[in-house]
């Protein structure tokens, strides 16, 4: 477990706050903007039992098994994905029923065991005390995309304007990337970059390496940059040096927080997506938030999405009649 100082000494900010996470960024990062939204520096569990290993629990120390330690017991306790459910469990029971429990995405058990669930309306979870949300909770907020755009601007400033963000992802358990997608976007952004668009451009671990090195060759030449895995992360930066992001539909994550940002966000529909998936990508684009990508930047304006403040509003309202 790896423990930062609390913030605050009063009110929401003086609370022990865990984020139990299974290690993986796309799910802590959500944990983590809520506590940041709630103005929490919580401390971090990255869990260290399999699976399956609720089954196995020490009746007297109940979350012992998953590496989770105590008391003290924290007071709020915000989770994410399904190997964090029982173990997040497990601690309301070895507090005696006291650590509020916030659970990140459907537990895949009765919601009435949770305080709070915070889960994409498209997920179909209806319930109390569900806050339905858009799209992703997630880390963007103004003042970090200022700080990264004064951090980065010395390196991504040349790139010529308009600029793009883009942001690829690739195939993954719920979505297949047909070979040769990404060869054929490199083309597009190619295209786009001849015609005077700056690309600041990052993969991800899910990207194929050959196609990478597709992309790396197309754009060679050109007013392009991309993030080539090491050193700092220009993530940010890329979102807030950004005239416009162009995503691809692989990743619910990356195009919420490109929608955070209120920018235009030009989404690849490169892959075929489960029906769920599929009803996320929908709304926003009805909701005038997204469009295709084709090929070009074009410009509109939409209210970015505020799933994560509105998520920590109902976070507060747990403790209302608690806090110091």
């Amino acid at each position: 477990m790896s423990a930062a100082p609390r913030a605050g000494t009063s009110g929401i900010g003086s609370l022990r706050v865990w984020v139990v996470s299974d290690g993986r960024p796309a799910n802590e990062n959500q944990c983590l903007g809520l506590a940041e939204a709630l103005g929490i520096v919580p401390e971090v569990v990255r869990l260290g039992a399999r699976p399956g290993w609720h089954r196995l629990l020490d009746p007297v120390r109940p979350a012992a098994g998953f590496g989770l330690d105590g008391p003290p017991w924290p007071d709020l306790l915000i989770a994410a994905g399904r190997q964090s459910v029982h173990p997040a469990l497990a601690v309301k029971r070895a507090s005696g029923h006291r650590t509020r429990l916030v659970q990140i995405f459907r537990p895949g058990v009765n919601p009435r065991r949770f305080d709070l669930i915070v889960t994409p309306w498209h997920d179909g979870l209806k319930a109390p005390n569900v806050c339905a949300t858009s799209g992703a909770l997630n880390l963007v907020t103004p003042a970090r995309l200022a700080a990264a755009a004064a951090e980065w601007e010395p390196v991504l400033g040349r790139l010529p304007r308009p600029r793009a963000a883009v942001l690829i992802g690739g195939s993954s358990k719920s979505v297949a990337v047909p070979e040769g997608a990404v060869a054929r976007l490199a083309g597009q952004l190619a295209d786009l970059a001849r015609s005077g668009v700056g690309l600041m451009v990052t993969t991800s671990r899910r990207t194929p390496e050959g196609e990478v090195a597709a992309l790396r060759r197309a754009l060679d030449g050109l007013p392009a940059w991309i993030w080539d895995g090491t050193g700092a992360n220009p993530y940010f930066a890329f979102l807030a040096l950004a005239d416009a992001v162009i995503v691809t539909n692989d990743s619910i994550n990356m195009t919420s927080e490109a929608a955070t940002t209120g920018k235009p966000v030009h989404v690849v529909n490169w892959a075929e997506l489960a029906p769920k998936h599929r009803r996320f990508h929908d709304a926003l684009a009805a909701a005038g938030i997204t469009r295709p990508f084709a090929g070009r930047l074009e410009q509109w304006g939409y209210a970015p999405l505020d799933d994560t403040a509105r998520a920590a509003e109902r976070v507060r309202a747990l403790f209302e009649t608690t806090l110091p």
